[in-house]
C-alpha cells in the first residue's frame, strides 16, 4: 500500500525545514519530484542528493507569492513530466507580532506568504490536475490555525493558517468533481529554520512539557506518514480533512 511509483509530486518550500524532509519521503515512496523554493542554491544541493538516491527531480526557483513564477513552474512541470499528481503547499514565513502591534506590512507579508500563495499555487497546478482528472493537494497549515496561544504573539500567522484550514474545506468541496482531493495537515512544534531559536529556549521547552500531552516536540519524519497517506491512491475517499500532527496539543 501507499506506493507513489509513477506519480509526480510538487512540493513548495522544499529547500529547508518540513518541505525538505518531505521530499525524501516522497522519493522513498517512488514519486518523481518537482521541488520549488526561492533559494535555488539549496534546491540544487537537494536535487543532487535526491538524485544520488535514485529519484527523478526537477528543481525550479519559485517565489510562491509571484504569479508569473508559479505559472513558469507549471509550464516547466508540464514540459518535463506532462502532468502533476500531487501538490504539497508547504512554503511559508511569518512576522511575529501581536494584534495591537503588528504593522500593515508585517500583516500583508504573512498573509501573502502563508495564505494567498496557497490559493495561487493551487489554482495553477490544480488546473493541470483537472486536465488529467486526478489530483492530491495537501496544504500544510499549523495547529495554530486551529487555536490561539498564550506564549507567542503572532496574530497574522494564526489568521493565515486558519485561512488555510477553511480554504482546504472549500477547495475540497469545489474540486471533488475533478477527482482532486484537498486535505490539510496541521503540524505542532517541529524544528525548522524559523522555529529553532524559539524551541531551543528553556522557557519554551518547559511550556511544551506542560501544554503538549506527549510532552515533547515532533521529531524529524513524524509528519511523513500523514503526508504519504493523503497523497496515495488509497486515500481516494478522503477529502476536506484537517489532520493535526501535534502530539495532542489541540485535543486539550
Amino acid at each position: 500500500m501507499f506506493s507513489l511509483k509513477g506519480r509526480v509530486a510538487v512540493i513548495t518550500g522544499a529547500s529547508s525545514g518540513l518541505g525538505r524532509t518531505m521530499t525524501y519521503a516522497f522519493a522513498e515512496a517512488g514519486a518523481s519530484l518537482v521541488i520549488l523554493a526561492r533559494r535555488i542554491d539549496k534546491l540544487k544541493e537537494l536535487k543532487r542528493d535526491l538524485e544520488s538516491k535514485g529519484a527523478r527531480v526537477l528543481a525550479i526557483k519559485c517565489d510562491v507569492t509571484k504569479t508569473n513564477e508559479i505559472d513558469f513552474a507549471v509550464e516547466k512541470t508540464k514540459e518535463i513530466f506532462g502532468k502533476v499528481d500531487i501538490l504539497v503547499n508547504c512554503a511559508g514565513a511569518s512576522k511575529d507580532k501581536g494584534a495591537l502591534d503588528m504593522s500593515d506590512d508585517e500583516w500583508d507579508f504573512t498573509i501573502n506568504t502563508d495564505l494567498t500563495s496557497v490559493f495561487k499555487v493551487t489554482r495553477a497546478f490544480g488546473n493541470l490536475m483537472k486536465e488529467n482528472n486526478y489530483g492530491r493537494i495537501i496544504n500544510i497549515a499549523s495547529m495554530y490555525g486551529m487555536v490561539g496561544n498564550t506564549e507567542i504573539p503572532t496574530i497574522a500567522y494564526h489568521s493565515s493558517k486558519g485561512g488555510v484550514v477553511n480554504y482546504t474545506r472549500a477547495a475540497a468541496a469545489e474540486l471533488a468533481k475533478y477527482n482532486i482531493t484537498v486535505n490539510c495537515v496541521c503540524p505542532g512544534y517541529f524544528y525548522t529554520e524559523l522555529t529553532t531559536d524559539v524551541l531551543n529556549t528553556e522557557s519554551f521547552q518547559e511550556f511544551a512539557k506542560v501544554h503538549v500531552p506527549m510532552g515533547r516536540y515532533g521529531s524529524d519524519g513524524e509528519l511523513n506518514a500523514a503526508i504519504i497517506f493523503l497523497a496515495s491512491d488509497e486515500a481516494s475517499y478522503v477529502t476536506g480533512v484537517i489532520l493535526p500532527v501535534d502530539g495532542g496539543y489541540t485535543c486539550v
